[in-house]
């Protein structure tokens, strides 16, 4: 064989091993490799590639990263019509749409797929001979623009379908969207680096579609679920069920949940179970989509001049309220930004009492006309944050206050500034105590060093009082300083003392999720500390080399080795480092046991927190999801487990108790052979 067959074939090869851990880290919930091994064989393929330029592709997986920025977006048409579906909003309106299909067809059995709602961009794939030629936005329906690029970048998306013999066309449609965590991630990063934050996550969505440089778009953590097809050649349906089944067979993300219902009273009782799952998915769902289930019978029902006839959109009631905003106030976030907080009468909303909401920033408040004593409407955006959606401007009565941001900052009366193409304001000063007092609360929470005590007030205190600046500075306190403040005993001394000491032995990961470090989240810290091992090797490290971990990228690269930059960074460091403070990952003796295992944690747990267990799950290799799917190896469920635990007994999945966990944890045995059911465990 010559040296340029033997290229060709290991490339193939690499571009199949990779699609492969691709679709199992992505679609399965189960990888089977480091991240560090996923980018040794890409490493190797962009050098082959690079080496043999008459191999190249446009569906090898090193084309995901984006291209040279477009001019424009060509607009191209559907080769079969995007139609948009009719939206009801009450049951009756529902029952209606039974009788109608019910007299249109009389004479027939059917059945119907409940799906839930995804708040996200429409979009259209087109797939020849199995390989991806292009991505379509719905635009008036007809016509959409060719998005191509962007959605090349979208991890989770197969460039090829995973199948021998694909069909010659296969058109799929779906929802690009973004994770509540990604959103909110993502919102984070802009409004830290001075940019105006994205009102929901659909926005965000669209916003990123848009952009012409796919570079860009490779850094926003999207995501798509498709869940309908265009034109097919070569394969055909019988039911919408196995539709779906197929999608996933190819490799292509669908909703973790559908249900099938003989009535439309059995849809509307499913419905009801769908909106209390609401929060449970990791995406804005706003409803459910009821679709007859043979596909048979679309013909014969047909279309209106815009939508199906077979299938309808169910809205769930936006979660809003209105109240009186009286004030508002201006925090100051732990990188000095200013943001404005609306302080309102309280409010009930989603479940909780809501009294503050986030206005964003100055250009915000000016857009929706916001002034103090309006009547305002709130809902959680992202079903996080609480923000004002909108004023009720027929409410006013004149009295009203139009609102100005400081022109120093608040706290400190410091400089504040805003920079060249940001939006927010940003105090300057470095000691601000605000700016202090949010990075020690950061550092002592419950997801980083989770320090027993050591709350917001107390915060407060230290820093007023001069003892603590830094969280360094934590580990010198003495017993007899902290006596010297208010309300604070004996045995509150003692236990604040002891919450720090015991707090040196958090891991790795947390130490760095804890330093506050801008674009720098939990999932990022993990990633981190598992790449460099060290505090050291990390803050050695070149912004070339953070850029190259999966799922990171440019912008957490610069902002690790900037704050690493800082004399005042490194300092602290050696002060934690003489401290005790653990600075490397933990040692496992290479255990790996969990390993292509999926968990699921819900409940409250006496033993752990769910965090910590999380932390235990990925110390030996294994992953954690939000939600419950087939591919979920285990759900661990603590008192008050909800909604999950049904979810996980209706699919077969294993149960865990906390003892049966804890077990399961100090095992030596092979904890994949167990999965089998060898175990036993279940309630």
């Amino acid at each position: 064989m010559s040296e340029k067959a033997q290229a060709k074939q290991r490339i193939d090869e690499l571009r199949t091993t990779i699609e492969r851990h691709n679709r199992l880290y992505y679609i399965d919930a189960r990888p089977e490799i480091s991240d560090r091994e996923y980018d040794r064989l890409l490493d190797e393929l962009e050098q082959l590639e690079k080496q043999h330029p008459e191999f190249q592709s446009p569906t090898s997986p090193t084309q995901r990263v984006g291209g040279a920025p477009l001019e424009h977006f060509e607009s191209v048409r559907h080769a079969v019509p995007m139609m948009s579906l009719s939206n009801t909003y009450s049951k009756e309106e529902l029952a209606e749409f039974d009788q109608r299909i019910r007299k249109l067809i009389p004479e027939e059995t059917f059945s119907y797929i409940l799906e839930p709602k995804i708040d996200g961009v429409a979009i259209s794939l087109r797939y020849e001979n199995g390989e991806l030629v292009q991505a379509l936005t719905r635009g008036d329906g007809t016509t959409g623009d060719d998005v191509t690029a962007n959605i090349r970048t979208i991890k989770s998306i197969p460039l090829r379908l995973d199948d021998l013999m694909p069909p010659a066309v296969f058109e799929i449609r779906g929802e690009v969207y973004m994770d509540t965590q990604g959103f909110a991630l993502l919102n984070d990063q802009r409004q830290n680096a001075g940019l105006e934050p994205f009102a929901n996550p659909r926005n965000a969505c669209a916003g990123s579609l848009k952009l012409l440089d796919s570079r860009e778009v490779a850094k926003r953590p999207l995501d798509a679920i498709f869940y309908a097809v265009g034109e097919l050649d070569g394969i055909a349906f019988e039911t919408h069920e196995q539709m779906l089944q197929t999608l996933r067979n190819y490799g292509l993300r669908t909703a973790p949940n559908y249900w099938r219902a003989s009535t439309i009273e059995e849809v509307l009782d499913q419905l009801d179970v769908l909106e209390a799952m609401r929060h449970e998915f990791p995406f804005e769902m706003d409803g459910g989509v009821i679709k007859v289930n043979e596909r048979r019978l679309y013909e014969p029902l047909g279309t209106t001049a815009k939508s199906p006839r077979w299938a309808v959109a169910y809205k769930y009631e936006p979660e809003q309220a209105e109240t009186t905003l009286r004030s508002i106030s201006i925090q100051v976030g732990r990188t000095g930004v200013l943001t404005p907080v609306a302080e309102l009468d309280p409010v009930q909303l989603a479940g909780t009492t809501v009294k503050r909401a986030t206005l964003h920033n100055e250009d915000e408040i000016r857009r929706k006309d916001i002034h103090i004593g309006d009547r305002v409407v709130v809902e959680k955006a992202g079903e996080i944050i609480p923000a004002v959606v909108r004023v009720v401007t027929e409410k006013r009565t004149g009295a009203e206050q139009v609102f100005s941001m400081p022109t120093a900052c608040p706290i400190c009366g410091g400089e504040v500034e805003k920079r060249e193409g940001e939006v927010a304001l940003r105090c300057i000063n470095l000691q601000c105590p605000a700016q202090v007092k949010n990075w020690l609360t950061h550092f002592a929470s419950r997801g980083a060093m989770d320090i027993n005590g050591l709350g917001e007030s107390l915060v407060e205190q230290l820093v007023d009082s001069g003892l603590v600046k830094t969280p360094a500075e934590l580990y010198a306190l003495k017993k007899v300083e902290v006596l010297g403040l208010e309300r604070m005993g004996e045995k509150s001394a003692d236990n604040l003392i002891k919450g720090i000491e015991e707090s040196k032995k958090r891991p790795f990961e947390r130490v760095l999720f804890g330093l506050g470090i801008r674009h720098v989240g939990k999932g990022a810290a993990i990633l981190l500390a598992n790449e460099f091992k060290t505090i050291d090797a990390l803050m050695a490290a070149r912004s070339e080399e953070i850029e190259q971990i999966r799922d990171l990228g440019p912008i957490v690269g610069r902002s690790v080795v900037d704050y690493f930059r800082s004399p005042d960074t490194r300092a602290i460091v050696e002060q934690l480092r003489e401290a005790g403070v653990t600075l490397q990952q933990e040692e496992t003796g290479g255990s790996n046991e969990l390993e292509g295992l999926t968990f699921v944690l819900t409940g409250s747990m006496e033993q752990m927190t769910r965090e910590e267990a999380g932390e235990k799950i990925r110390a030996r290799g294994g992953k954690v999801s939000s939600s419950v799917s087939k591919s979920t190896s285990y759900l661990v469920a603590g008192e008050s487990a909800g909604s999950k635990l049904t979810k996980a007994e209706e699919l077969g999945v294993t149960i865990l108790n906390e003892e049966q966990f804890i077990a399961l944890l100090g095992s030596d045995e092979k904890l994949k052979d167990q999965q089998t059911g060898q175990m036993g465990f279940g309630f």
